[in-house]
């Protein structure tokens, strides 16, 4: 056979396998700790082994959809680095990643679920989980991959987060959250910022996830038990897939890690500014795209721990500001209408402010959906 057309033949055959694989999700579950590393250890419930449990768990109900990806930094009781685990979801080009952890306190009184995203934080205790996840390195013998942080002052640590990034780590640990509180009724301890090197070291979407706190006898048996260890995948899986529907387009492809592989900017917290000088823009006057009966479209700005009060010299000149803080990270809109293009009109206008990350959202009857779903619904 003709060598040109043998290769020719190779060549296609290797573009149909990658079309094939194309349009995954990719999502890494990293089980905290391992290994030599047990993480918190009260009354017999060992962390490591519960997030291990969890994230095979989680990862056992994503795999059911073809069209998601899953990746471990684990799958077994092994010590990972803790660089290795943002850097394979890195090498992968992942959509999301999931780092899963157990809460633990000398006291054994607290309680509850709290899932962190990346960001600076005056907090103690927020802080002290920081310091407890990243004290890991002390475990390790090449320590200079880590340029001289100090594990014990995680509030050194400056963040890499864009805002598109932070917005949707923020949707997605709401997500999350309410899963927990909302259907299976844990506590809420909230949605936090803290400086953890695994979230600043990744760049896309990521959250920690702290399931609980072992160290409270009950709970720690909830979290150790087959149930209770199911009832938390169910939801952070349902968190995943939710946000998958919400931001997904597609478009990836898969990823595999190689045979030799073991498995700077600031977080914007809104500040106050002055008014901008240049006059606002009216949205200019376009048919209508068809939205469902109750839809409200909105644009969404801002995200901080910081509630500021909705007038213009706070959002750089911008009128008919709203906000949610119905979590501990206070959601900041711009404008509201039942009128697609105008809501893509406001969305300009916002961006041309210096709100360069703002994206459209829905609402039905004070809920929010899908845009895809605001446009969908008839």
């Amino acid at each position: 056979m003709n060598l040109k057309l043998v290769f020719l033949l190779f060549i296609i055959s290797c573009t149909c396998t990658f079309a094939q694989d194309g349009g995954k999700f990719k999502v890494v579950l990293d089980a905290g700790h391992g290994g030599k590393d047990f993480g918190a250890l009260y009354h017999g419930y060992v962390e490591k082994n519960i997030t291990l449990n969890v994230a095979l768990k989680v990862g056992k109900l994503l795999e059911q959809d073809n069209a998601i990806q899953v990746l471990y930094t684990r799958k077994t009781d092994v010590f990972v680095a803790l660089s290795e685990r943002p850097d394979m979801a890195n090498r992968a080009d992942a959509n999301l990643f999931i780092s899963i952890h157990c809460n633990g306190e000398p006291k054994k009184a607290a309680f509850g679920t709290e899932t962190f995203i990346m960001g600076p934080t005056k907090n103690a205790s927020n802080l002290e989980v920081a310091k407890k996840e990243n004290s890991v390195i002390k475990l390790e013998k090449d320590k200079e991959k880590y340029e001289g942080f100090d594990p014990n002052k995680p509030e050194a640590l400056l963040s890499a987060v864009p805002d598109a990034t932070l917005n949707n780590s923020i949707d997605l640990a709401s997500k999350i959250q309410d899963g927990f509180t909302s259907t299976l009724k844990r506590k809420n301890r909230g949605v936090k910022y803290a400086p953890f090197w695994i979230l600043n070291k990744a760049s896309m979407p990521g959250v920690v996830i702290e399931l609980g706190f072992v160290s409270y006898e009950q709970e720690g048996a909830f979290l150790n038990s087959e149930d209770g260890q199911d009832d938390m995948a169910k939801a952070i899986a349902k968190a995943i897939q939710s946000y998958k529907k919400e931001y997904y387009t597609g478009g990836g492809t898969e990823y595999k890690e190689p045979a030799a592989n073991s498995g700077t900017a600031t977080v914007r917290i809104v500040a106050e500014t002055k008014p901008a000088e240049k006059p606002e823009t009216k949205p200019e006057a376009k048919p209508a795209v068809a939205a469902a009966k109750g839809v409200t479209f909105k644009v969404q700005i801002s995200a901080s721990g910081k509630s500021l009060e909705t007038v213009p010299e706070n959002f750089k000149g911008l009128t008919n500001i709203s906000k949610d803080a119905s979590a501990a990270v206070i959601k900041y809109y711009y404008g509201a209408t039942d009128s697609y293009d105008e809501a893509k009109q406001l969305l300009v206008t916002a961006k041309e402010k210096g709100y360069t990350s703002a994206f459209v959202v829905a609402f039905k009857d004070g809920k929010k959906i899908t845009v895809q779903e605001a446009l969908g619904k008839k």
